[in-house]
């Protein structure tokens, strides 16, 4: 059997990393940049960072502030707009997963035309997208190094994931600078996904022995780090852990994909407009219950990584470890216990259920589920 492996073709990660890939996009002699991001990082002038590295080297910018957490079909279909009228030559997404996801969209239509719609599940695109430099303001979701993007259909109330290797960014930086300023919550949520993005990856069905090294030290520097990087947001060697473990996990699950976490955490994303992170942290620990039958001696290292000793443990008693040990680190950071606390109603969990059977992501589970499974699953997080 043959792998694939999808990197970007260049990455800056650690401290001053935005200033010296700027310097970079410079060399490449780029001349504006349609600058994909959010109101509430323009509020918080962190965008200023990246304006004044921009200026210095005499690069041309418009502002695109609009994305919302759950990227849209209108955001992307704006931003194309923007792009075309500004005369920009590249795009830069600046944030977390949502403007990343949202200027893959933008860049991949802007070279292949159609709509986004047209791109949905895999590799459906003919031509690499525009350029794209990705600058991470999270550790989590990873989307400034891969091929996933995800973009909410407003109409069908799902999220559509789109799983091309033409949205890779060229360029992924992860400054940990710009990660000081996350509020608790959101290093907490974007931490607990970088998580699920290990463990999913690690317990897919076409994991190989590079996802299982990258997943492996992502899963120890959450371990060690999270809690840290939660309860103090300026401790630099935390958060610089933390976007190592981001990025390793990313390079996991970018190649080994997914599983019903995400599969079932997006259509709770598109139906209800819930935070990515909280929902899959919300669901791990209920899908890796499901999936002990199929992949007990995985999870039982999963559990061994997480600082457990599973020696003379049986690999169905070190996997419910691991369980027990992904619950404990979620309830330590203050993710929600519950479905019902973020409103989820019983009532949706059998079209929840039949569009999470749908969502490419959960093709690489380690067993494949029945729409009565999921829905139990999801009865389980309730």
């Amino acid at each position: 059997m043959s792998y694939n492996f999808y990197m970007p073709m260049l990455s800056f990660i650690g401290e001053d990393s935005l200033k010296d890939s700027i310097i970079e996009v410079k060399k490449r002699k780029f001349k504006k940049a349609l600058v994909v991001t959010d109101e509430m990082l323009v509020k918080a002038k962190l965008t200023d960072m990246l304006i004044n590295e921009l200026e210095l080297n005499g690069i041309e910018y418009h502002i695109y502030d609009k994305t919302k957490p759950n990227p849209t079909i209108t955001n992307v279909n704006d931003g194309i707009k923007i792009f075309r009228k500004e005369n920009c030559d590249f795009v830069i997404s600046f944030g977390g997963g949502s403007p990343h996801d949202c200027a893959k969209g933008i860049a991949l239509i802007l070279a292949n035309g159609g709509e986004i719609k047209d791109y949905e599940g895999l590799d459906k695109s003919e031509k690499p997208q525009i350029p794209l430099v990705a600058i991470n303001t999270t550790a989590g979701t990873a989307s400034e190094i891969t091929r996933f993007s995800i973009i909410t259909d407003e109409e069908r109330h799902i999220k559509m994931a789109i799983v091309d290797k033409h949205v890779t960014p060229i360029i992924a930086v992860n400054d940990p600078k710009l990660m000081a300023g996350m509020p608790k919550s959101l290093t907490a949520a974007t931490g607990m996904d970088a998580l699920t993005h290990a463990i999913e990856a690690y317990v897919s069905t076409v994991a190989n022995p590079i996802t299982d090294a990258c997943a492996e030290k992502a899963i120890s520097l959450i371990r060690d780090n999270l809690k840290n990087a939660v309860e103090n947001g300026s401790d630099i060697t935390a958060r610089s852990n933390m976007a190592f473990a981001e990025y390793l996990a990313g390079m996991a699950f970018n190649n080994a994909s997914l599983g019903y976490v995400h599969a079932m955490a997006h259509q709770l994303g598109g139906f209800y407009n819930l935070p990515h992170g909280v929902c899959n942290a919300l669901l791990l620990p209920h899908v890796q219950e499901y999936n002990i039958k199929a992949a007990a001696p995985r999870l039982k290292k999963v559990a061994e990584l997480m600082g457990a000793d599973v020696n003379g443990m049986s690999d169905e008693k070190g996997a419910k470890k691991a369980v027990e040990l992904i619950r404990k680190l979620s309830q330590e950071v203050g993710i929600p216990e519950s479905l019902e606390k973020l409103e989820v109603k019983k009532e949706d969990f059998s079209i929840l259920a039949e569009n999470a059977l749908k969502d490419v992501c959960g093709f690489t589970n380690p067993i494949q589920a029945t729409k009565e499974e999921i829905i139990e699953i999801f009865q389980k997080a309730y």
